[in-house]
């Protein structure tokens, strides 16, 4: 029998579908890689949020997480992931874990995530989450997206889950030649565009604007 859970889920894909298919002139995608769509339909939403927005937990929308921050819209989650074109064995950096949802996502379609969230709490409790619901290729820690993650680089891609009003040097100097970046480009309450950026081998980069979005700002400063 199938039960109330795996309903909604069921629902948030298909609404998933109708949105990729809506946004298709921007994106060019008329539907997102079926793999994909498997790993977010096998993620428990309801497990990274809490409270009041518990009920809303396979909603296609953003929610609140605390501190300022949101759990991401699902469909811009899985645009995001599809974008990146994530492989079994691909190493990936994930800047700004919010409460992990994220990264759960793609733990199932790479082999490994390091992911840094600037809000220390933030940081421990996606950690914790992440550790108890089992996704063990997952590394959490507390700092400054905006430097990366420069012991693991060179990445085979990177994710931002933060809008920055400029693409920061050390994510694209920590990406591998070929790879990818996703990252939202604008300021807060302001235009902002979900950008592809691709590193060619001469390290300069290709830049694509994908989607207008709305994210809440990447913090922290260029350097410690």
């Amino acid at each position: 029998m199938t039960s109330e859970v795996d309903r909604e889920r069921n629902r948030l894909l298909q609404e998933i579908r109708v949105e990729a298919w809506d946004t298709r002139d921007y994106t060019g995608r008329t539907a997102f890689d079926q793999r994909m769509m498997d790993a977010l339909h096998g993620v428990p939403r309801h497990e990274f949020v809490e409270g009041d927005s518990l009920h809303r937990a396979y909603a296609n929308h953003p929610l609140p997480i605390g501190h300022g921050q949101t759990i991401s819209q699902p469909y811009i989650v899985a645009l995001m992931t599809d974008l990146i074109q994530p492989e079994p064995d691909d190493v990936v950096l994930e800047i700004g874990t919010g409460s992990g949802y994220q990264a759960a996502v793609l733990s199932r379609l790479v082999k490994y995530i390091y992911s840094i969230e600037i809000v220390a709490e933030l940081a421990r409790e996606a950690g914790a989450r992440l550790r108890r619901l089992g996704y063990d290729n997952v590394e959490v820690r507390n700092g400054n997206g905006r430097l990366g993650w420069p012991l693991h680089a060179p990445y085979d891609a990177i994710l931002v889950t933060a809008a920055a009003s400029r693409i920061p040097p050390a994510l694209v100097a920590q990406l591998k030649p070929g790879a990818r970046l996703v990252i939202p480009v604008g300021h807060p309450h302001d235009a902002q565009e979900l950008v592809v950026v691709e590193k060619r081998e001469d390290g300069s980069v290709d830049q694509k604007p994908v989607l207008p979005v709305a994210f809440v700002p990447l913090t922290g400063s260029s350097a410690d």
